[in-house]
C-alpha cells in the first residue's frame, strides 16, 4: 500500500485546546508545516514553533494536504466542516494535495463525536473528492504531550496506511477499527469503560477511607493486584491529592456517555451501568465541576457518603 512521501507535509489543525495544542506541537517538532485555526487565538508556543495562523477553516483546507479537526462535540465538527468559511468551502477551491502519494486530500476528525453523524460527514466530504478518516483518541493531556495517545481509526484501509506516519507522531497504539464511524464507536466504548472504572475507584477509595483505612495505602496495595488499572494508577492519585485541573473535563465525558446512551437506544439495548455513571457526571456538573477533570467524579460519591477523602486545596 502507498504511504506518505518523506517530504514535509502541509498539515492543517483546527481546534487547539487542551488536547489539540500539544498534538499540533508534536507535528511541528517533526518538521511539518502547520496551518492552524481555533476559536481563540493560536497559542504562542505553536506560533513560535512555526505554525501559520489562519483566519478560518476554509483557509486551512485550501493550504493543507491533511486537515485535522479536534473540537468538542458533534455540532462543532459539523460547523467546522460545513459551516460558513468551513473546511468544505475551502476544499471546493483548493488544489490537489502536493505532499501525499495520492492527489486526494484527507480530512481527519480526531474529535469524539456521534458515530452516525460521522458516517454522514464522511460521505459529504468524499463527495468533494476528499478522503475522510475518523480517528478519536484516548490518553488525555498527558498522552497528547507525550505523543503516546491511543488512536482509534475508521475509514478506508488504503487512506489509513497513507497517513499512518502522521498518526505515529501523535500516538503509540494506533488501530484501524473498520469503516467510517467505527473509530467513533470504539471511542464511545472506551469512554464507557473509563467512566465505570472512575466510578468503581471512587466508590472503593471513599469506602475504604470512611471505614478508617488510609486511601493512599489502599491504592498502593491494590496496584499490585487484580484491581490494578490506569485509572487506579493515575486518577486515584488525583482524587487523593485533590488535583482536579482538567486533563479531560467532566463536561466532555458526560457528552460522550450521552452519545453512548443515545446509540444504545437506537440499538434497542440497555446500558444500566453507563446510565449510572452518566448520572454521577451530571451530579458533578450540578456541583459546578463541569470544567474540572473527570477524576472529580469522586466528589459525587463523597457527597453521598458525607465523607471527603481529603480536604480540597
Amino acid at each position: 500500500m502507498s504511504t506518505l512521501t518523506p517530504t514535509t507535509l502541509n498539515i492543517g489543525f483546527i481546534g487547539l485546546g487542551i488536547m489539540g495544542a500539544p498534538m499540533a506541537l508534536n507535528l511541528l517538532k517533526a518538521g511539518h508545516k502547520l496551518y492552524a485555526n481555533t476559536r481563540r487565538s493560536v497559542p504562542q508556543e505553536l506560533l513560535d514553533a512555526g505554525a501559520v495562523a489562519c483566519p478560518n477553516a476554509a483557509s486551512v483546507a485550501q493550504q493543507a494536504d491533511l486537515i485535522i479537526t479536534m473540537v468538542p462535540d458533534t455540532p462543532d465538527v459539523e460547523r467546522v466542516l460545513f459551516g460558513e468559511y468551513g473546511v468544505a468551502e475551502g476544499l471546493k477551491v483548493a488544489p490537489a494535495a502536493s505532499g501525499l502519494s495520492a492527489a486526494r486530500k484527507v480530512v481527519i476528525d480526531m474529535s469524539s463525536i456521534d458515530p452516525m453523524a460521522t458516517k454522514t460527514f464522511a460521505r459529504r466530504i468524499n463527495e468533494l473528492g476528499t478522503d475522510y478518516l475518523d480517528a478519536p483518541v484516548s490518553g488525555g493531556e498527558v498522552g497528547a504531550k507525550a505523543a503516546s495517545l491511543t488512536i482509534m481509526v475508521g475509514g478506508d484501509e488504503s487512506v489509513f496506511e497513507r497517513v499512518r506516519p502522521v498518526f505515529e507522531l501523535m500516538g503509540k497504539n494506533i488501530t484501524l477499527i473498520g469503516g467510517n464511524g467505527d473509530g467513533q464507536t470504539c471511542k464511545v466504548a472506551n469512554q464507557i469503560i473509563v467512566a465505570l472504572n472512575l466510578a468503581a475507584v471512587s466508590e472503593a477509595l471513599v469506602f475504604a477511607s470512611k471505614a478508617g483505612a488510609d486511601p493512599a495505602k489502599v491504592r498502593q496495595a491494590l496496584m499490585g493486584g487484580f484491581a490494578a488499572s490506569r485509572i487506579l494508577e493515575v486518577h486515584a492519585e488525583r482524587m487523593i491529592k485533590r488535583t482536579f485541573a482538567p486533563g479531560f473535563r467532566v463536561a466532555l465525558h458526560q457528552k460522550d456517555l450521552n452519545l453512548a446512551l443515545q446509540s444504545a437506544k437506537a440499538l434497542n439495548m440497555a446500558l444500566p451501568q453507563t446510565a449510572g455513571a452518566a448520572q454521577l457526571m451530571q451530579a458533578c456538573t450540578a456541583l459546578g465541576l463541569g470544567q474540572a477533570d473527570h477524576s472529580s467524579l469522586v466528589k459525587a460519591i463523597e457527597l453521598m457518603a458525607q465523607h471527603p477523602l481529603a480536604p480540597d486545596a
